[in-house]
């Protein structure tokens, strides 16, 4: 006999190992995480009566670190309190002797006098050691009310008069906002980051070629042109493709004076590299789960350019990083040759870099390609403005006007050295001698030490915060950041 067909089951069957409680749950998803994290216990009752509020902008801000704000990741009202009560926190006491010292107070004011004003010439040299791009130095000028222009210098300012590498590539960067000036901060993603030195600066004109009288041709262009702001002048020299700058600033000599100019050949390059879609290069290796450390055969014979990154977040995720050689340089440092030194790159933990970008949503990924298009489009962060036609990447080359900062040529032993005036205080600046008042100068000076001709950068475990006067690990350190592993193969000049 044979069986009855079985009727038809439901259309779901219950799942004997769910509990039913389980079932009952609900999702809420207008809410931020950091909104629950921040509110209390009760937080049915916060959000239920109408005459409170989730948590306050407050506690919001005590909550954001300095690395989520230099990196675009949380935002804050007031940026200068913000920074002003980390930096006072966080400066060592007593102060390391023998550092330059601008003290929190009087950085504050010296950025609340140049910041917001058309008027405004800040400058500031972050020391950046990244785990990508290596151990650089940051300048940045301030171009208009709310940012700046920035270039990535590897070897930082050059010192020496008779350095036989007087010259540095100065690669263009992102422009960032003028708040970016009051960082410093520490990461997995991006190193740390220390205020080297900061104050103003000063346009100065360039040097007509084949005059014979420099002093009086200067002055006749003061006698004709308008006053301009130093942010035009710097516009105009930019334009120009030729920079002059001193630097007035709390580490660095007195008469420090730079060039910056930027050849015809590379500004046609750069601008055609930034037209460019970006490509995703894949590299034999994987980080390790434990240290992140990948290797890589040597690239005998390849040129790569300098780190062309600051302290951009953009840098954390670059998938073809630029590979910098402690070997020689050659025609004032326009390409590095990779040897066998360079063989064994170390990265921060995949882990930690990619830290937070996996639980995103569909739509804020879909927000921040948009937003990073905008950013390659216009070649700057949000919140800045390029005023001032910068071009990403672009390579310039940085050195020391020796004559500007106070040296002679002379002839000694059959060859050519560059000396220091012997009266100290008089300094030709664009031809012109400016006598100055030395005595306030020289008590300053005395409290506060100053750079002095020659003088060498010599990197992250000498340079210290002008600021804070911490080491780039003790920022680290104090950021709570636990086996940061930067960069190898970074070595100072020292002739």
């Amino acid at each position: 006999m044979m069986a009855s067909k079985r009727s038809r089951g439901p259309e779901l069957v219950p799942n004997p190992f769910i509990k039913k409680r389980n079932l009952e749950w609900s999702i809420d998803i207008t809410g931020l995480p950091r909104d629950a994290a921040s509110s209390s216990g009760d937080d049915d009752d916060d959000y239920d009566n109408e005459d409170k509020t989730p948590s306050q902008p407050q506690s919001e801000q005590e909550q954001a670190t300095t690395s989520a704000i230099e990196a675009g990741k949380a935002s804050i009202e007031n940026h200068l309190d913000y920074f002003h009560s980390h930096l006072a926190k966080a400066t060592l006491s007593p102060f390391p002797p023998g550092t330059p010292r601008l003290s929190v107070e009087e950085y504050r004011k010296l950025y609340e006098a140049n910041a917001g004003s058309s008027q405004g010439a800040h400058f500031i040299i972050h020391q950046h050691d990244h785990p990508i791009a290596g151990t650089h130095y940051d300048l940045r000028l301030q171009i208009n009310e709310t940012s700046s222009v920035s270039w990535a210098i590897m070897y930082g300012l050059p010192g020496d008069p008779n350095s036989f590498r007087l010259n540095r590539n100065a690669t263009e960067t992102r422009i960032h906002c003028l708040w970016n000036h009051l960082i410093e901060t520490g990461s997995h993603a991006t190193g740390s980051l220390l205020i080297w030195d900061t104050g103003t600066y000063t346009v100065l004109p360039t040097k007509p070629k084949h005059s014979q009288d420099d002093s009086q041709s200067s002055a006749d262009e003061d006698d004709d042109s308008p006053q301009l702001t130093e942010q035009q002048k710097l516009h105009e020299a930019f334009a120009a493709r030729k920079i002059r700058l001193q630097l007035h600033g709390t580490r660095l000599p007195l008469t420090y004076v730079l060039n910056l100019r930027l050849t015809r050949e590379e500004d046609a390059a750069g601008r055609a590299r930034s037209t460019r879609a970006p490509k995703i290069r894949r590299w034999r290796g994987a980080p390790s789960s434990v240290s992140g450390r990948i290797t890589r055969s040597s690239a005998k014979g390849k040129k790569v350019s300098e780190p062309a990154t600051s302290s951009d977040s953009e840098a954390e995720s670059a998938p073809s990083p630029s590979r910098a050689s402690s070997g020689k340089q050659r025609q004032g440092e326009r390409s590095i040759d990779v040897g066998k030194d360079d063989t064994d790159i170390v990265y921060a933990p995949a882990e930690e870099a990619k830290k937070g970008e996996k639980d995103i949503s569909a739509t804020e990924r879909e927000l921040r390609e948009l937003e990073d298009e905008e950013v390659r489009k216009t070649n700057a962060y949000p919140g800045a403005t390029n005023s001032i036609g910068s071009v990403h990447q672009r390579r310039w080359y940085l050195s020391l006007d020796r004559e500007a900062s106070g040296f002679v040529k002379r002839r000694k032993e059959g060859r050519a050295v560059w000396e220091c005036m012997d009266v100290p205080s008089i300094a030709t600046v664009g031809g012109q001698q400016r006598a100055k008042e030395r005595t306030n100068e020289d008590e300053e000076d005395a409290a506060t030490p100053r750079l002095t001709f020659p003088f060498y950068v010599r990197g992250v475990e000498y340079e210290r915060s002008v600021v804070t006067g911490r080491l780039g690990s003790e920022v680290l350190k104090d950021e709570g950041v636990v086996g940061y592993v930067g960069r190898k193969g970074w070595q100072a000049i020292l002739k």
